[in-house]
Order: structure tokens, then sequence, then C-alpha cells
């Protein structure tokens, strides 16, 4: 047989994945690898008529070296965290209220007070509709209006309409949506917002630290050695992305700054290798941002630094119950599979074996209906204009798929 290596080969890592996901699905490779030396121990004490058998012999042999390679496999670090990952056990099932309860409650533990969400129709004259939890700060974070507080944690309601295509088609994309946040305004920045940001992920909320994955702006460095040093995130787990995926803003102009993503990972068996992407949809899920809001974008694109330090984060609740309550995708969860559910009633339809099509058709009901009512009562009424056209055309979109 071929010496292994003292690392992995493709062949390997391939072998790897391959008995990682055996492991994922219950089955256990410590079996496999004992049937096989057991087979070879009683290929040796059998009868000569039968041993003799070419066939039998190179099979005995062949699945004798498996077991070898499989051994050797499973002793390389790569793939033994990769197997400890997958067998970790799941986080504890917790409601959609359970986890808003929990977000603002920790927080509030950490010195933070607790305020209401904003409308949905924002102060704020240049976006449409509230986008943000930091949305109702902007003036604080621009120096504009004093703080009232040093701290803040909200749930935020939050409309957004420029992936309404994608609405009912990806895991995770909504219109209407939750947003949980902490703020700091000139008091703590990038180490306390790292640091409780993990111990809320793997501690009150049970998240496995092996399945959480970081990415951080490509030239912040910090917030990278706080990760891997202060927290002790493995490197493997952690990715230098660019200004596309971490460089947050509200809008064209105004305050921003460089982010740090906290991401689930639903595939840990696929190994940590440098070629795995977070953009992966089948695999990651983006739920936490932790944004340094420390500069100021101006009508000409001019970066400047804001008169204090600020945290802006964003926990997206509807991501979270999807995590922590064990389903396929955000729609399924408690916080929107009751309208979904009451919708396929109504149309005599049985959710769970409908055609694709069908179950698309009532995510976007399910997250339509939700949008609308939370709309309406924030006194924006269906006209042919602004806000008032958001409504009437995700009621249009409502009775679409309805049909």
């Amino acid at each position: 047989m071929k010496q292994l290596s003292a690392g992995p080969s493709v062949g390997h890592r391939m072998a790897a994945r391959q008995l990682s996901r055996c492991l994922a699905t219950k089955l256990c490779p410590a079996g496999v690898i004992g049937s096989a030396r057991l087979a070879a121990r009683h290929l040796a004490g059998a009868p000569a008529a039968v041993g003799s058998l070419p066939i039998i012999r190179r099979s005995m042999q062949r699945l004798a070296a498996a077991a070898d390679v499989i051994t050797a496999i499973l002793a390389q670090p790569e793939t033994s965290a990769a197997v400890a990952a997958a067998a970790a056990p799941l986080p504890a099932k917790l409601s959609g209220a359970e986890i808003r309860e929990r977000f603002l409650s920790f927080f509030e533990s950490r010195g933070h007070t607790r305020l209401p969400s904003s409308s949905l129709v924002p102060e704020d004259p240049t976006v449409l509709l509230t986008i943000a939890g930091m949305l109702q700060f902007k003036p604080v974070f621009l120096g504009q209006a004093p703080r009232k507080v040093p701290r803040a944690t909200t749930t935020q309601k939050c409309v957004r309409t420029n992936d309404i295509e994608n609405v009912g088609v990806t895991a995770r994309h909504h219109t209407f949506f939750e947003m949980l946040g902490n703020f700091s305004f000139g008091d703590y920045f990038k180490k306390e917002a790292i640091c409780w940001a993990w111990e809320l992920s793997t501690v009150v909320f049970g998240l496995p630290p092996d399945r959480v994955w970081v990415s951080v702006y490509e030239d912040d460095e910090e917030s990278l050695l706080i990760w891997r040093d202060v927290v002790g995130v493995d490197p493997r787990r952690i990715r230098k992305m660019g200004a596309e995926d971490n460089f947050w803003a509200s809008g064209p102009t105004g305050p921003c700054g460089p982010c740090s993503e906290l991401y689930y990972d639903f595939h840990p068996e696929r190994g940590t290798g440098p070629e795995v992407t977070l953009d992966d949809d089948s695999r990651f899920i983006e739920f936490y941002n932790l944004v340094f809001m420390e500069l100021n974008r101006d009508a000409e694109g001019n970066l400047t630094h804001l008169a204090a330090k600020n945290i802006d984060t964003g926990m997206g609740l509807e991501r979270m119950a999807q995590i922590l309550q064990h389903v396929p995708n955000n729609y399924e969860t408690d916080l929107i599979f009751p309208i979904v559910s009451k919708a396929a009633e109504l149309a005599g339809v049985d959710y769970a074996t409908a055609a694709p099509a069908a179950q698309t058709a009532l995510k976007v009901i399910g997250d339509h209906i939700r949008a609308v009512v939370y709309l309406i009562s924030d006194g924006v009424i269906p006209s042919n204009v602004g806000r008032g056209y958001v409504v009437r055309r995700l009621l249009r979109r409502v009775i679409m798929k309805g049909r």
C-alpha cells in the first residue's frame, strides 16, 4: 500500500470529507474499520478452498487496506477537527421570542440601556424606510445630537426591498426583518464588541465554537488579532474580505466603517482548507455583523474620522432562529411559518408535500404579509407613490403568488 504523506493529499481530503459526511449522518467509521479488520482476520483462518479464490482474497486485502487508510486520515489534525465539529451536539432550540429576550438581557447585564424600536418611517430624509438598527442613532454618530446613554440595545423593525426577487427563493432574504443590536456611542470599541459577540453566540446561544467562522475587513489587522489571540478562534476559520463584504454603510453618505461578521457553519465536515469560501450559501449563514463606526463619507466619497469611535452591531433574528430551531430556512421558523401554514390551509395545500414552486409562493406570501402588517401599523397606507407604493407592490405580489 502506498505510504501516506505527512500532509493529506487531495485524494485523502476527498476521502476524509466523505467519511465526515458519514459521521454527520450518524454512521460510525469505527464500525467500518472494525468490520474491515475483522473480515481480514476471518479470511486468514478460512478454508484454503475459499481463501484461495482470487476475487475474495483481493477484496479482503483491499478492505483491510481501506481500514488502514481511514485510520490514518482520521489521525490527521484537519480531519480530526472536521469530524469532531460535525459530531458535536447542536445548540438547544429556542423560540424567536426567547432569542430576542436573551439578546437584550445579555447586553442589559453589561450596562446597555434597552431602548424601543423606532418607526419604519424614518426621520432620516436619505432613506425611504428604516433599513437598519443604527438609523435612529445616526445623528448621535455624526455628532449632530447628544448621546442620551453611552450604551444601548434594541430590536429594530426593518424593511428592505432591494432584494425582493430573492424573497422565497433563498433561505434568508426578506423584506421585513428584525435586527437585534448593541451600540456604543464613544464608550467601548472593538475588543469589547468582539468578545461579547463571541460570548453571546457560543455561551448564551450555545453555538458550537467550531461551527462559528469570522470575517474581517482586509486592512483591519487589529480585529483579526483580537479574534485570533484574545478570543482564540482558529486562524483557519478567519477570513479577510474586501470592502464589498466587510465595510458597512447605511447609504451612499453618512457614518460607516469596517466590520467583522460571524457565520454559522452547517457543514463543518467539509473542512477548513483555504479553498473554503464564506459565500457558499449551502454551507454558511452570516448571522451577526459588528460595525466599527468610526468614519463619515461625504457626497464626494471622501472619508473623514468621526468625533468618537462607535459600535453598531446587528444580529438577524430570523437567521438566528433558523440556526437554533434547526430548520432549513428562515421561513420555517416560528417567526414566519404560522403565516405560511395559514396561507397553505386557505389554499388547500400541504406545504410539506407541495411542489417547490408552490412552497416558494407560500414563503413570499408569509414574508410580504408580515411586512405589510408592520408598515400599515406604522401609518404607511397603500398608494401610488413613495412608501405607500411599497405597500401596494407587496400586496400585489401576495395576490399574484396566491393565484
